[in-house]
């Protein structure tokens, strides 16, 4: 945070006091808090919190109300310069991929969307594995004739589901506005943070928690009885290539 508030040339230096501390918090956008995505910075705006000082002025049953108990908690510390996560040698990636390759040059749309379905799913295992989730989505095309284009979006909400995963791929998709192309190659990357460092957003959908116990399911037998033990419907309706990985 004090390096995004840093101009070029010049060095901001934060006391390790509570209170040099609180002084260069208080001032800041709650959006600039680690784990804190867009949707949560709204939800927090709606209750006229916009600033960082802002949190320590709210009791916390309230902010569980309006968080839940995991959010709230990390947000009452984080505004007082607590980070409590453990501190790791071995840093986790910030960014993977998946690439999934056609076993020839590929000119209908609908395959490519199978494709598509298919690394989405992939990179939600990926990320559940690794207890990451996507903060940002890549997607690159290559084609018969070598040229390459990608599109890139920020993810409303940090996310390691496939439904959300699958509706950012397809946008991107959408907004290459491909026309009979003869696609060779799709390739979907994920910029990541921790799981454990993302605050978690509102479940305003029910339905969102039985995908969330689904996908679980689904992982605990993937990982008893293999990858293709559990796939998309649209997949399992036709052979597909295996795609390659890229980190």
């Amino acid at each position: 945070m004090a390096v995004a508030a840093t101009a070029p040339g010049h060095v901001t230096v934060v006391g390790a006091t509570p209170a040099a501390i609180a002084a260069f918090l208080h001032s800041k956008p709650v959006g600039a808090l680690f784990g804190v995505g867009p949707a949560t910075a709204r939800t927090l705006g709606e209750y006229g919190i916009h600033r960082i000082g802002d949190l320590l002025d709210v009791p916390p049953g309230t902010l569980q109300r309006i968080l839940g108990k995991a959010a709230a908690v990390t947000l009452s510390e984080r505004p007082r310069g607590l980070d409590l996560r453990p501190v790791t040698t071995d840093a986790a990636p910030k960014s993977t991929g998946i690439t999934y390759e056609f076993a020839h040059d590929e000119l209908e749309p609908a395959a490519h969307r199978r494709a598509l379905l298919d690394i989405s799913d992939r990179l939600r295992l990926r990320l559940r594995t690794t207890h990451q989730v996507a903060a940002r989505l890549a997607l690159s095309v290559s084609y018969a004739d070598g040229a390459t284009t990608q599109r890139s979006c920020t993810l409303q909400e940090y996310t390691a589901q496939t439904r959300a995963l699958r509706a950012a791929a397809y946008d991107l998709y959408a907004r290459l506005g491909l026309q009979r192309a003869r696609v060779r190659t799709i390739t979907l990357r994920a910029d990541l943070i921790d799981a454990q460092g993302a605050v978690q957003q509102l479940l305003l959908d029910p339905a969102d928690g039985k995908r969330r116990r689904i996908e679980r399911a689904a992982d605990q037998a993937r990982a008893r009885f293999g990858d293709h033990a559990i796939r998309p419907g649209t997949l399992a309706q036709r052979a597909q290539p295996v795609p390659y990985c890229t980190g």
